[in-house]
């Protein structure tokens, strides 16, 4: 492969990892870099590519969060085992639910978010540390069921829901709900690469190279996440939403 393609993937994968490490959504760099540099590749094996490449980054962004903000280990373990099982359920059943059937409604609901989001100016800025009832146990595991078969099945957008979900319905700030969605990324990231790599739907050599990226590029996220605090990420959040939007609108509307 020559040279300039690696740097080019190198480059792009550094990008995904720092934007993904804050707010998610790295794949809407790193998939169609690799796309576009090796289009004889199938979906298959560019996701399987892609998970190696965002799992590292993904690992390395949790471990620095898990670090710096104080999270509970009760909780982290209900949503990240809640979105494993749920994230490998999703993708044994990928075959089944043609993802033209999937996208309008996710757009849908990207589109609520955006909004909801914009409207609510203190939406996520003020962190509510509650009280680890049934309930609010039940809340994160459900959340983490429901988004875990969401990202197994098809994806786009898994890190925004994690985070809209986590303010919402535990009363989290952006901080403390980008933290917990690296957790539970990480183990859908898990679940997914679980399926892709024993079929050799995986380019270890660039997945590697690419996870080397990743990892750096996270450090980079983390690091302005944390020092410039909820208000960065929510512009973050917003702007990567419009994104999202945007790419499944044309998408949907221009197959």
């Amino acid at each position: 492969m020559e040279i300039e393609i690696l740097i080019s993937l190198f480059v792009f994968a550094f990008c995904a990892g720092a934007i993904d490490a804050a707010v998610g959504g790295g794949g809407l760099i790193q998939i169609p870099a690799i796309m576009n540099a090796m289009p004889q590749l199938s979906p298959a094996t560019v996701f399987g590519t892609n998970k190696l490449s965002s799992i590292c980054g993904t690992a390395s962004a949790a471990w620095s969060f898990v670090r710096k903000v104080k999270l509970r280990w009760k909780l982290l373990a209900v949503i990240a085992s809640c979105a494993f099982i749920s994230s490998f359920a999703g993708a044994a059943c990928v075959a089944m639910i043609p993802k033209e059937v999937l996208r309008p409604f996710v757009l849908i609901m990207l589109i609520v978010i955006a909004i909801y989001t914009f409207s609510k100016k203190q939406f996520g800025q003020v962190h509510i540390r509650q009280e680890l009832t049934p309930k609010i146990l039940m809340l994160a595991a459900v959340g983490s069921l429901l988004i875990g078969f969401y990202d197994g099945i098809f994806g786009p957008g898994t890190g925004s829901f994690f985070i809209f979900y986590f303010i919402r319905y535990l009363k989290a700030d952006f901080i403390h709900a980008s933290a917990l969605s690296k957790v539970a990324n990480l183990t859908t990231n898990l679940a997914a690469l679980s399926f892709f790599a024993p079929t050799g739907h995986v380019l270890f050599q660039i997945g590697l190279m690419m996870a080397v990226a990743n990892v750096l590029g996270s450090l980079v996220g983390v690091r302005a996440a944390l020092k410039y605090g909820s208000g960065f990420i929510r512009i973050l959040f917003l702007i990567l939403v419009s994104l999202l939007i945007c790419r499944l609108a044309y998408q949907t509307f221009f197959p």
